[in-house]
């Protein structure tokens, strides 16, 4: 059960003090408090883990400070949909909103290999009227012989490079709890000139203790993708375990899934489960289309595979792309056979308006016929 409380009811106020005098008399009942920055207030919402059932909505709802209850199923406490339940499926991070209802573009580099490389992406992006991007500082590699990205070396010149060029999210995966204390450092030399989200890997989905150390900071949203060879529940429950650390800005990522069923594509494509982790969940869902295609495929009418899925997961619903490109895909250290030309950058963004527009159709179509 969540206990959403009025806006601004801080642990100050009698009415708070009131609140938690009485739950801490309920037998059996653990509680966790969660805090959720929204743009003009501060909510806060007191999960009651344990024996719940024989607490009454109505008895809960007449508690000091209480705004509303939602009683919750027992899968996905936290980032779940619930019977009920108002609660925003969005967030805002430095300016930039992430929603169910909407869609940002994350084209970028998978790895950075030079500044050079850097800021012909971001210079291309602001051309393009784009405020995010993907940029890879720390590569997990299947071999140990294999670039595993400049790490907090690069972080500096591509955080100074993305406020030269009006960046505000970068997206960028990271391994080891380390890593959280270098890119913070990085951001405070440099001014924060930007923002960061923090992805987690499909590598590292069940590293449980990553996991817990990245929900426990609440300075950057996270980036999760689907793991590598587990169910969707098992990586919905990754994601909570990033919330019941006290991180609840989560997106979840689709990257295609590793089979050889997919083949010639390097993953299967999973897009189809965009419209069911939004059914599941209050997350945005991202869809990755470069790792899940792994090459520069086209169909007989000209249009690149890449191209082809990600209008799949826009149609079907999608709210973020994360997408390789790079200035000389020939000469990228990681990934380069599937990138995209910064060439093909306006090209990709009308392709994918297009697509959203076909949505945003469909929604309008489904909701006029649910309204007769």
């Amino acid at each position: 059960m969540i206990l959403i409380l009025k806006p601004e009811t801080s642990p100050d106020t009698t009415e708070y003090k009131q609140l938690e005098g009485h739950l801490s008399r309920l037998e059996n009942i653990e509680t966790h408090v969660h805090k959720v920055e929204g743009t003009e207030h501060t909510l806060t919402e007191i999960y009651l883990i344990g024996n719940t059932a024989a607490l009454t909505l109505e008895d809960m709802r007449s508690l000091p400070g209480v705004d509303h209850v939602v009683r919750v199923s027992e899968e996905y406490r936290i980032l779940g949909r619930h019977k009920e339940d108002t609660r925003p499926a969005s967030f805002d991070y430095n300016g930039v909103r992430f929603s169910q209802d909407n869609l940002n573009v994350f084209a970028g580099l998978c790895a950075v290999d030079s500044p050079e490389s850097v800021e012909g992406m971001m210079k291309a992006l602001q051309e393009n009227g784009q405020v995010c991007t993907r940029m890879g500082a720390y590569k997990p590699r299947t071999s140990p012989y294999s670039f595993q990205g400049h790490g907090k070396n690069c972080l500096p010149y591509v955080f100074e490079l993305a406020g030269k060029y009006g960046i505000k999210v970068i997206a960028m995966e990271v391994t080891h709890e380390s890593h959280l204390d270098e890119i913070q450092e990085a951001l405070d030399q440099t001014g924060n000139s930007t923002g960061v989200m923090l992805q987690i890997g499909t590598r590292n989905t069940q590293n449980f203790e990553l996991l817990k150390k990245v929900g426990r900071q609440q300075e950057f949203p996270v980036l999760l993708k689907r793991g590598f060879g587990i169910t969707l529940d098992e990586s919905l429950n990754a994601a909570e375990y990033l919330a019941s650390g006290g991180n609840s800005n989560v997106v979840f990522g689709l990257r295609g899934m590793k089979t050889n069923i997919g083949d010639p594509h390097r993953n299967f494509v999973d897009f189809a489960h965009v419209s069911v982790v939004k059914r599941l969940t209050r997350m945005p869902v991202c869809i990755d289309p470069s790792h899940s295609v792994g090459a520069r495929s086209r169909g007989p009418e000209g249009i690149l595979d890449v191209m082809h899925v990600t209008s799949q997961g826009v149609i079907a619903g999608a709210n973020m792309i994360l997408v390789d490109f790079h200035p000389e895909p020939t000469k990228a250290l990681v990934d380069g056979p599937q990138a995209l030309l910064l060439e093909e950058l306006p090209l990709f963004l009308e392709d994918v308006k297009i697509a959203r527009q076909a949505y945003e159709k469909r929604v309008a179509l489904f909701n006029s016929l649910s309204a007769n």
